[in-house]
């Protein structure tokens, strides 16, 4: 019975960028939220319950040593409507890395995402920022395109609630990408800003969104 049916169509493959995206084209008074290095289970539920609070979704860039460890996190990220991407399997200096581990680093992080959510990660972002062009190669191989950021809040310097929130607000502007981070330390001052920023972002008109692919 199954020999009739349709072939599944595979998704095309993206180009190979020189430079990552950073903001979203054509958004109208939208702005992107991400968040990084997670899943974390002291500061991760804590992102998510805000974000379903005001009923808006984001992007959280998950490494994938994090991702085994706490699959069920990735599963509620998925299924609340957020966007998971790729941030490799442990965070390294992506340049420093020869081709093999950088395939290594991003694959492996897309295959531990796909078995807890069902999909490979659309998109990807280098740690630190730090792209080369194998990685860019790669990632288009995986079927991945590269997000930066426009706006950094420096949250994991900690340096404060008030200005972490100070620096989303001032540079909240119509296709702006702010990075935040999840995981990777004291992320306590991140989750008590974004409790701060998000309604006031809210309040001055910004649509919430994640891009498409």
């Amino acid at each position: 019975m199954t020999s009739n049916a349709p072939p599944r169509l595979r998704r095309a493959l993206p180009p190979v960028r020189q430079r990552p995206f950073l903001r979203v084209a054509g958004a109208g008074n939208s702005l992107v939220l991400t968040f990084d290095d997670g899943p974390d289970p002291r500061y991760t539920p804590e992102v998510l319950r805000t974000l379903r609070r005001y009923g808006v979704r984001a992007m959280f860039f998950v490494c994938g040593e994090m991702v085994a460890e706490h699959p069920d996190l990735v599963r509620r990220m998925a299924a609340e409507g957020h966007v998971v991407g790729n941030h490799s399997w442990s965070h390294p200096l992506i340049p420093k890395l020869p081709p093999s581990r950088i395939r290594e680093e991003l694959s492996a992080t897309s295959e531990v995402v796909e078995q807890a959510t069902g999909s490979a990660p659309l998109w990807y972002r280098a740690p630190y920022g730090a792209w080369n062009r194998h990685s860019f190669e790669i990632g288009a191989e995986l079927g991945m395109e590269p997000l930066a950021w426009t706006v950094d809040t420096l949250d994991w310097k900690e340096p404060g609630a008030r200005t972490i929130v100070r620096r989303v607000l001032d540079g909240a502007a119509p296709g702006v990408i702010v990075l935040s981070h999840d995981a990777g330390g004291n992320r306590s001052q991140t989750v008590t800003a974004l409790r701060t920023y998000l309604p006031r972002l809210l309040d001055e008109g910004y649509h919430i969104t994640v891009p498409r692919r």
